[in-house]
């Protein structure tokens, strides 16, 4: 892959790639424009920390309840999904991105269920003070970012990047339902979504799997 492949993978302009790897905006520039050349180790470098930032979660496993944190709000006392996400966002009172099963209750995909007990976002560390919040990590290009009634929430590749990468500890029924719903809503297609070349694999067969879920 070379410099503008790798930005574009993580939905990032320009100066926001620069930015990112501390790099010169001018230098940036003068690689994709082919200018000049950066070095093969450099390049292979940066493809290892996108790699890294497309992942960018910061748990691999899921929090146990403490006494001691604060409560989020219960989603069966809220009449829909929505209602009950602005709750979280009132009650955490930071900056946040809705990601995974709340980013496609965002997107309205998928339900969620009444008994939710996990919230998964990015935002800060400090987050993590309250029971059931799963903090992927603290930042999101805003590219992959989308806004509905006042909560802002990753967009579907982004939801599904971050599902393959946390699969290990997420429930995928959520993740199926949606691509299902995407699937029957794109003309019977997956067009549109991009995932990280070590997803593709894993991908097409998810997608398999909501394709026969969206048949039955």
């Amino acid at each position: 892959m070379d410099v503008r492949e790798l930005r574009t993978l993580l939905g990032d302009t320009q100066s926001e790639f620069a930015g990112r790897y501390g790099i010169p905006f001018r230098t940036v520039q003068n690689w994709e424009t082919g200018l000049r050349k950066p070095p093969e180790y450099m390049v292979n470098l940066l493809a290892s920390r996108v790699q890294e930032d497309l992942v960018n979660r910061k748990t691999f496993s899921l929090p146990k309840h403490d006494p001691k944190k604060g409560q989020l709000p219960k989603r069966r006392v809220f009449s829909s999904p929505l209602a009950w996400l602005r709750a979280v966002r009132d009650c955490v009172g930071a900056d946040i991105v809705f990601a995974l099963d709340q980013a496609l209750m965002c997107q309205g995909s998928f339900l969620g269920r009444f008994d939710e007990g996990l919230v998964w976002l990015y935002g800060d560390d400090s987050l993590s003070r309250f029971n059931g919040v799963v903090v992927l990590g603290n930042r999101v290009s805003p590219y992959q970012v989308k806004s509905r009634d006042g909560l802002r929430y990753t967009d579907m590749s982004r939801t599904v990047n971050d599902a393959l990468a946390n699969e290990a500890i997420l429930d995928m029924q959520g993740i199926t339902e949606a691509l299902s719903y995407y699937y029957f809503s794109n003309g019977e297609s997956m067009d549109g979504i991009s995932v990280a070349p070590e997803y593709q694999d894993r991908f097409d067969r998810l997608a398999q799997d909501a394709i026969e879920y969206y048949d039955s």
